[in-house]
């Protein structure tokens, strides 16, 4: 069995390729094709430190995803832990991707996946909140498919948003903090933090798409209730979504009127209608990433 690192994981996944493939996949778990149930989450003993357990199984391959999360880390990353891929038709172990590496282009994906379903033109300008993994993974998946979209970053620490868009685009000419205007400006907005509070609760407006990806669990929240109650409401899972989705779960939505994303796939939302997608994950998601890696990977053997 191959154990691929994290810079083999990254460069068995590449972004167009896994938009694409996340979009076949996407169809899949839709028509019941792709087994995946929600994912289970267990606290440690302090609750400072969870585990996390994600299979899912399609006519291919099966794969599962095991991580652990400990936001209180200080000399280990964050999230830490793995993919390990199997055939589906003799149980072969296969290969192993790097699990934070995967997650991260992976959730990125589904968002550019948003964009191009929910937004249907390249964005001009593109909002981030958030300084950490995801932003970094999201502001690299724009660079890939929209290198002349304006990207602004927003974070509490001014010095975090200076450092994250040096080291991604040393010139300035993309990737920039945010300046007054910018907000209001911004066709896509994306927060990727693990905010408790309130951190993006904008008038909806018709023409922009709202990305909330940071908000995992019930307790956690990033868009205000202003902005979820007033727009068209799309998510990724539609079966973890009701409850991990803290966003939606606090505006106090009503489930009927949230839409898979894969519908959007043949039916587009109109376009003078405000929209927000909110992301949640869940493991057939990786095992898109697993099925794209299996083929690059023996594209070249």
């Amino acid at each position: 069995m191959h154990i691929f690192s994290a810079a083999q994981t990254a460069s068995l996944l590449p972004f167009p390729e896994l938009v694409d493939t996340l979009q076949d996949v996407l169809l899949e778990y839709a028509a019941g094709q792709i087994q995946c149930p929600e994912r289970m989450v267990l606290d440690t003993a302090d609750a400072s430190g969870h585990l996390l357990c994600m299979p899912s199984v399609a006519s291919d391959i099966m794969a599962t995803k095991l991580i652990t999360l400990f936001h209180g880390n200080r000399t280990l990353p964050v999230i830490q832990g793995q993919v390990t891929c199997c055939d589906a038709r003799d149980g072969a172990f296969l290969f192993t991707l790097d699990g934070p590496e995967t997650t991260g282009r992976r959730t990125a994906a589904m968002s550019m996946l948003a964009i191009r379903l929910l937004h249907r033109t390249a964005p001009h300008q593109i909002l981030i909140i958030g300084t950490g993994t995801q932003a970094r993974g999201h502001i690299n998946a724009l660079r890939a498919l929209h290198p002349d979209a304006s990207i602004r970053i927003r974070g509490r620490n001014p010095a975090a948003v200076a450092t994250l868009c040096a080291t991604l685009d040393p010139t300035g000419h993309h990737v920039r903090p945010e300046a007054p205007g910018d907000a209001e400006a911004a066709d896509v907005v994306i927060t990727t933090t693990s905010s408790h509070d309130i951190i993006y609760d904008a008038a909806s407006r018709a023409g922009r798409l709202v990305i909330g990806v940071g908000a995992y669990r019930p307790e956690m929240i990033e868009i205000g209730p202003n902005l979820v109650l007033n727009s068209r409401l799309f998510v990724d899972d539609p079966v973890g979504a009701p409850s991990e989705a803290g966003d939606l779960i606090q505006a106090g939505v009503d489930w009927q009127t949230v839409h898979p994303l894969a519908t959007s796939i043949h039916t587009p939302p109109p376009p003078d209608m405000p929209v927000l997608f909110k992301s949640v994950g869940c493991a057939a998601w990786d095992l898109a990433a697993c099925r794209l890696a299996r083929r690059l990977a023996e594209s070249v053997e």
